[in-house]
């Protein structure tokens, strides 16, 4: 056996290569096999016509079924009434029923040719019933006939005796035939007659039979014609739904190899229009970001770079006895290493914000009078460039005292007036101002500055934005401070507002609610 040192020992590496295997694929091929989408459209629409059919034929053929079985009775009905009306008529005038009556009513057209009669007197006996062998009703038919072409009397009183020996075979249940009884006009119940339909249980006579069959024949073939122009409107229908989605799908697909310009330029008012809408402003969006990216690839270089690269000169410099080491050079090297530092703290103060790692300590403070030492600290600054800083109290003495983090507010104050000392020519005016309003504290910083430009207002929060790169290059920073200010006032629930116009300057307007919502938790918060 190993020993419990070296099996741990391992285990643990096992345990490292497991943790740091990985695993990465390249986007799939097009080349699938499976339904396409309009093809699964049309099939929907086909499969709901025939669901639909079918549901229908189910509910017709019950439905249907039950009324067709009651019409067909009905007329069996009916012609029973006539039978028996035609049989009580014949008993009236002769006093009873020959054979040769009875045959000659059975072979009327009052009944069809599979319609069976029977007919009974009152003591139920059977004296003709279509069911009979042909041979011995023939027979007595004939002899009557001879009987009466001879001039003898006709006389067929023999025929009940033989009507005896004879076995019917007509149905007795009283679904399978219907039965009427006989009544003279004097109202005498002289017998009674039964009808039938021959091969049926169900009194349906061929011709009621031929009916129907034609009847569900038709359903059928209106089934297969709605399935037929369920599919043909479906692949109709999906045809052009799927031709803008093939649009979008193309689209993205050069823009996922890297023509970023692809575009659909669909335009409408149904909701596939406005996907290609939104998808093209996407692009656009996304086209301008990764510009911005590569631009801020690039800044982020230089401006990383620039002091690096005095402070590397200034050290070999000293090293190699061109410069002295003395305290000008060594505050050339602070200098340098500030910036850096200040560099670097502006990325990782946006990047806690937007973690929000940085705690917020809520306290009451009068917003007026942090504003105005704000304004008298920095003021100093904006001399050294010819710019005019003033503080403006515009609450009308009614106090602004809200809870807030002044230390951020106070970061988010010092950076719209950098932003404002930055971008303001020599001679200018920056003023600083409190207001209120119904709900807000309003903090605003108005210059006399470059301005922004209108398409450009709606990115100027977005993180390492600037407007113009070589200018902005020339004034310092990343172009982080607007993106964190962002981040402080909506972490206070607050928004900001920003009016500009090119050439005459820039008003950043920062609300502040005078209730303060608790912040809500975040799984990201770090105590």
């Amino acid at each position: 056996m190993l020993p419990a040192r070296l099996v741990t020992e391992q285990k643990n590496k096992q345990d490292t290569e497991a943790s740091s295997r990985a695993s990465w694929n390249t986007p799939r091929s097009d080349s699938r096999t499976h339904m396409s989408y309009g093809t699964r459209m049309a099939l929907s629409f086909a499969l709901t016509s025939l669901m639909t059919v079918l549901i229908m034929v189910c509910v017709v053929s019950v439905v249907w079924g039950g009324v067709f079985s009651e019409y067909t009775r009905a007329n069996v009905t009916e012609i029973a009434q006539l039978t028996s009306q035609k049989l009580a008529s014949i008993y009236e005038t002769k006093g009873s029923w020959s054979l040769s009556d009875l045959a000659s009513l059975s072979d009327s057209t009052m009944t069809s040719d599979d319609i069976g009669l029977q007919v009974m007197d009152t003591d139920g006996t059977i004296l003709y019933d279509d069911t009979w062998p042909a041979a011995p009703v023939a027979a007595e038919l004939k002899r009557l006939r001879e009987e009466g072409s001879s001039g003898e009397e006709s006389d067929d009183e023999s025929w009940p005796a033989q009507a005896h020996s004879l076995v019917s075979t007509a149905p007795t249940d009283a679904e399978g035939a219907v039965t009427e009884q006989i009544v003279t006009s004097d109202g005498e119940n002289v017998g009674s007659v039964r009808l039938w339909v021959m091969g049926s249980d169900v009194l349906l006579t061929k011709a009621d039979a031929a009916f129907r069959d034609r009847t569900f024949n038709a359903m059928v073939i209106a089934a297969f014609v709605a399935v037929v122009i369920a599919l043909l409107v479906g692949l109709l229908v999906s045809r052009s739904l799927v031709k803008p989605i093939r649009r979008i799908t193309g689209t993205a697909k050069q823009i996922r190899d890297g023509d970023l310009s692809a575009r659909t330029a669909m335009r409408g008012d149904d909701e596939i229009d406005q996907l290609g809408e939104t998808f093209d402003e996407m692009a656009t969006s996304l086209e301008k970001d990764l510009k911005h990216e590569r631009r801020l690839t690039s800044d982020v270089a230089h401006e990383l770079r620039t002091p690096l690269m005095a402070m590397l000169a200034t050290v070999e410099a000293m090293q190699d006895g061109v410069y002295p080491t003395d305290s000008e050079h060594l505050e050339t090297v602070a200098s340098e290493t500030r910036r850096l530092a200040r560099l670097v703290q502006q990325m990782l103060d946006l990047s806690r914000m937007e973690n929000r790692t940085a705690p917020l300590n809520l306290e009451p403070v009068d917003v007026v009078a942090l504003a105005r030492n704000i304004v008298n600290s920095q003021e100093q600054l904006f001399v050294q460039r010819d710019l005019r800083l003033r503080f403006a109290d515009e609450t009308g003495g009614r106090g602004a005292t809200i809870e807030i983090d002044p230390d951020m507010i106070t970061q988010a104050i010092i950076n719209l007036l950098s932003n404002a000392m930055r971008y303001t020519p020599e001679g200018g005016w920056v003023v600083a101002s409190v207001m209120l309003d119904r709900k807000d504290v309003l903090i605003s910083v108005a210059d006399t500055g470059i301005g922004i430009a209108k398409e450009d207002l709606s990115r100027i929060f977005g993180r390492f934005w600037r407007a113009d790169a070589s200018r902005a290059r020339e004034a310092g920073g990343l172009g982080v401070g607007l993106a964190v200010t962002k981040q402080i006032v909506e972490r206070h629930h607050g928004f900001i507002s920003v009016e500009s116009e090119l050439g005459k300057g820039t008003t950043f307007t920062i609300h502040l609610p005078r209730e303060h919502a608790p912040e809500a938790p975040s799984s990201t918060m770090k105590h």
